[in-house]
Formats: C-alpha cells, sequence, structure tokens
C-alpha cells in the first residue's frame, strides 16, 4: 500500500484528543511504550524502526481477521475494514524489512522482536477481541508516536548525524523510487504511511464509537 507523501506539518502532527477513559487509557499505554523506546534505543532510530515495525505490522493482520470472522458470522457487508486492515499488515511488514537491511540488527536485537511480536500479538488480539474501537484507537496513537519518531529520524538524517546511505533495493521497487533515492527518501514515504495509518484507525475507532460498525 503506496500512500501520497504530499502531507503538511498540520496534517503530519494531527493528535486525536482522548474521549472517555477508555481513550485515555490506550494514550497512556502508548506514552508508556514510548518511555522505555526512548531508553532502550535513544537516536538509535534505525533499530527503533525495526521494533516499531514489528509491533505495527500485527494490529492490521489481527484485525483483519477477527473482522472477517465476524462478517461471516453476522452475514454482513465488512464495509472494506478488512482489505484496509490487511493492506497495512502488508505494508507495515514492508516496513520492516526495508529497515533491517538498513539498521543490520543485532542477533540480541533480533530475538527482541520475536519476543515482542509473540507478546504483542497475544495482548491485541485479545484487546481487539473484547473491545476492537480500545484496539483502534491504541494504533491510532502508535501510528501517531510513529510519525513522531520518523520526524525525529529525518532531523538527524539531515543534521548529518546519520549517514543518508542509498536507499535498499526493496525499498525502490515496494514505493516506485528513483535508483537515486537515499534513506531521507525512504523515511519521508514511510512516515506518510504510517500517518495515513493513524488517521485510518482513529477513523475506524470513532465508526464503532458512534455504532456505524459492530
Amino acid at each position: 500500500m503506496k500512500h501520497s507523501h504530499d502531507f503538511t506539518p498540520d496534517t503530519l502532527n494531527i493528535h486525536h484528543a482522548p474521549v472517555g477513559m477508555n481513550d485515555r487509557i490506550a494514550l497512556g499505554v502508548v506514552k508508556t511504550m514510548r518511555v522505555f523506546a526512548d531508553r532502550f534505543f535513544a537516536k538509535r532510530y534505525g533499530h527503533r524502526a525495526v521494533v516499531l515495525e514489528t509491533v505495527a505490522a500485527v494490529p492490521g493482520m489481527v484485525g483483519g481477521l477477527l473482522q472477517h470472522l465476524r462478517a461471516i458470522r453476522h452475514i454482513r457487508d465488512d464495509q472494506g475494514w478488512i482489505k484496509e486492515l490487511i493492506e497495512e499488515a502488508d505494508n507495515e511488514r514492508m516496513h520492516l524489512m526495508t529497515f533491517i537491511q538498513i539498521a543490520q540488527p543485532s542477533r540480541l536485537e533480533r530475538t527482541l522482536i520475536m519476543v515482542a511480536q509473540a507478546v504483542f500479538y497475544n495482548l491485541y488480539f485479545f484487546l481487539y477481541l473484547l473491545a476492537p474501537k480500545t484496539a483502534h484507537r491504541v494504533v491510532g496513537y502508535l501510528e501517531e508516536e510513529a510519525v513522531i519518531s520518523y520526524t525525529h529520524y529525518l532531523e538527524e538524517i539531515d543534521s548529518g548525524r546519520v549517514e543518508n546511505v542509498p536507499a535498499p533495493q526493496i525499498a525502490l521497487k515496494y514505493w516506485n523510487l528513483p535508483s537515486t533515492a537515499r534513506l531521507r527518501d525512504v523515511v519521508i514515504v514511510v512516515r506518510a504511511d504510517e500517518a495515513h495509518h493513524r488517521d485510518t484507525n482513529h477513523h475506524f475507532a470513532n465508526q464503532i464509537a458512534k455504532g456505524a460498525h459492530s
């Protein structure tokens, strides 16, 4: 899923103000995760991206599966949610494949990837099963943080503190980037994808809250 990267600073920095206790809990959980990520990775944004995308690749697949089963169970149209969620999962997987080539994670970090995925998958599965609105809200807030992280990543590249290496071949092919594309170009398109997922998941949560999608 390739999205337009023509986002203005205003649209990039959209924040959904919490409405109700569940939204505040969702935001609190995500902010807590952000604190641990900041302490563990500091400014190693390439390695942070690898773990971030490992977690980010889970919700779309879980949501798509459960929406698929729900649509069959209730014999109703899914309103395009299944396709959107599965495409989101695949898009995040491509982010992961790209940053693995860029960051070259160590064996310890690869182990962390497996653990993070196993833990988050199970937690998110039961969250979506029991409280799909809150599940989408969590992802919306995770994606807000992802946009912030990739903006910081860009600042590190622009300042020269992170080398603007050539974009890996997998990124050139997936986003149809020119052969001269660099890391900076990759971060820009990935950030645009995350902004799109942010808006989609907050929209899905709002639809559930309004009773427009059960």
